[in-house]
């Protein structure tokens, strides 16, 4: 099952701009590590303190290209809605518009904010989290899967917005949203009567002199863009023109750095107060006690407060963060979707631990499929099996490079990674639910059949497998457990899996639901009276009860099985 949306060895290229000053040895370490393991062709770590701004560059803008510097361009994702708070936050102290006035205020009459028991949702909600507005809007069809934003207008947002009823209180719930955050954008463009890139060279980058943060490439930023890698692969840059204000813009190591020496007083700036505003905590709602300002998260570390936000594009992995009590900031690009936030929070929190990290089996894998056929993919991943201390299988990187090549009709190929894949995973409904895809386009409808309702077994819940099975003659329905509530009221609690990250579990009736550290929630299904699914991605979660008590969870996703205590 693909989800729309969203292999060689490089030399390390590292180029330090203070020589007195080095990164910690184990992030060091860790760095040129996911260098040389393929997890990103570059990965550029900026630090500002006191001392002025310090730069880490390590790789290369796309394999065996250029070295990369402090001017080198990425697409920073998410953290766009920092900006888009803090333009908030300006616009406010100028008396422009109200953070707590409602949405419904600044957009056309034809448009009508969805609304609930009364209660109408603010320039606010949109900007923490707690709209009520779904993370992405159910009108997105984008005709190219690598840029799925590209072709989603205002008339379709206005259409969903029109059509949308919330499923909850508007305010009561924290659930990441990027329509929200896209349309908060889009609102203050309208008051401003600019473009929303306009809006945020005016107030924010052309004031600091961010000459390198824009939404638009101009020729200097396209020469020096780092291309964005998924798998190792070079894929599309993403284009948000409706939703800008969610994870449009693209900027250097260099700008970022001066970003946040504005915004921890570091640089002098009028936009300070706003600064501040947008940092100021308007709920906890996220769970694991991290906070949600405008924009900006903040999470408890061992040295004080971390104020950050990360980000994430088709090839693009960014990290963004502040500790006002050390005076430290920390800014991580890589073009690759490989996450990196583990080094951020390492460097601003010492109780943050970094990621192991291993080879990727795959690209030995694909190396051995493409160069020698089937017979040596399958034996180079046996072999790989056996040396788990030094290479890892990633399910969801053989699920993509399995439809890369589905989708350029290499069947056989697509059908070889899909297998390795089960073989890999047999407690993954996903993979089974992919390869009975690929072996229905093969014409394997037999197997097709045991595969997808293999797929069904390990999640009742998977709508995709009930209608596969259907279109081949066989009929299946969704199959959930109904937990009795007294069993299910005993789950309620915080579960922390790691330092800084949480699953929050709540319940609503015969419902449970569960919400991690700065996602949205989701629900969970019951399989048995400890065992649960869900249905947005490829997870379950076992509950583990010793003496009648609770005492932790247990994550099953993507090959990996993650336990988390029982701390609240």
């Amino acid at each position: 099952m693909k989800k729309i949306y969203l292999l060689l060895l490089f030399g390390v290229l590292i180029n330090l701009a203070f020589a007195q000053k080095s990164l910690p040895d184990d992030v060091s370490s860790s760095i040129q590590a996911r260098i040389a393991n393929g997890h990103s062709p570059s990965i550029v770590v900026g630090i500002i303190d006191q001392n002025g701004p310090q730069y880490y560059l390590f790789g290369t803008k796309t394999v065996g290209g250029e070295a990369v510097n402090e001017h080198t361009i990425y697409e920073i994702g998410s953290i766009s809605k920092t900006f888009t708070g803090i333009l908030l936050a300006n616009m406010s102290v100028n008396g422009q518009v109200k953070i707590d006035e409602p949405a419904q205020t600044y957009l056309p009459p034809s448009v009508k904010m969805p609304v609930r028991n009364g209660q109408q949702i603010t320039l606010g909600h949109l900007s923490d989290h707690t709209s009520a507005l779904s993370r992405l809007p159910s009108n997105m069809a984008p005709k190219d899967p690598a840029n799925p934003y590209a072709d989603y207008t205002v008339e379709m947002m206005y259409e969903f917005l029109n059509s949308y009823s919330l499923s909850r209180d508007i305010g009561a719930q924290y659930e990441y949203s990027n329509l929200a955050q896209g349309l908060l954008g889009h609102i203050l463009s309208l008051k401003a009567g600019k473009p929303y890139e306009t809006m945020l060279v005016k107030q924010i980058t052309k004031p600091l002199g961010m000459k390198e943060t824009k939404i638009t490439l101009d020729k200097t930023m396209k020469q020096n863009l780092a291309l964005g890698h998924s798998q190792g692969q070079v894929v599309s840059n993403w284009d948000i023109p409706t939703l800008a204000g969610a994870g449009a813009i693209r900027s250097s190591l260099h700008d970022m750095l001066r970003y946040l020496a504005a915004n921890m007083g570091l640089k002098k700036s009028k936009l300070l107060p706003a600064m501040q505003l947008s940092h100021q905590a308007r709920h906890d709602k996220a769970g694991g006690g991290t906070r949600v300002g405008l924009g900006w998260h903040i999470s408890k570390g061992a040295e004080g407060d971390v104020t950050w936000h990360n980000g994430g594009t088709g090839g693009y992995r960014t990290f963004a963060g502040f500790c006002k009590e050390t005076g430290k900031g920390v800014v991580v690009l890589t073009n690759s979707d490989k996450g990196a936030d583990d080094l951020g929070f390492r460097l601003l929190d010492s109780s943050a631990k970094l990621r192991e990290i291993k080879k990727s089996a795959l690209a030995e894998i694909k190396k051995a499929l493409d160069a020698q056929g089937a017979a040596a993919a399958n034996k180079t991943a046996e072999a790989l099996k056996k040396d788990k201390e030094n290479y890892e299988f990633d399910e969801n990187e053989f699920n993509t490079l399995g439809y890369a090549y589905l989708q350029t009709d290499k069947i056989a190929e697509a059908l070889v990674v899909f297998r390795i894949n089960v073989d890999a995973f047999p407690n993954s409904f996903n993979v089974y639910d992919s390869y009975g895809e690929a072996l229905m386009k093969d014409g394997q409808k037999e197997a097709a059949i045991v595969n997808y309702k293999k797929s069904l077994e390990l999640n009742p819940g998977n709508l995709n497998a009930v209608d596969m099975l259907a279109k081949m003659g066989v009929g299946e329905s969704v199959k959930t457990y109904s937990v009795p509530e007294p069993i299910l009221e005993t789950y309620v609690g915080v579960y922390e899996l790691a330092p800084g990250f949480t699953i929050t579990v709540t319940r609503e009736g015969t419902q449970l639901f569960g919400q991690a550290t700065g996602q949205s929630r989701f629900e969970m299904f019951g399989k048995s009276d400890t065992e649960f699914f869900l249905k947005v991605v490829d997870a379950q979660i076992n509950f583990t009860v010793k003496d009648g008590k609770v005492e932790s969870l247990t994550l099953f996703q993507n090959g990996q099985k993650i336990p988390g205590k029982k701390v609240k």
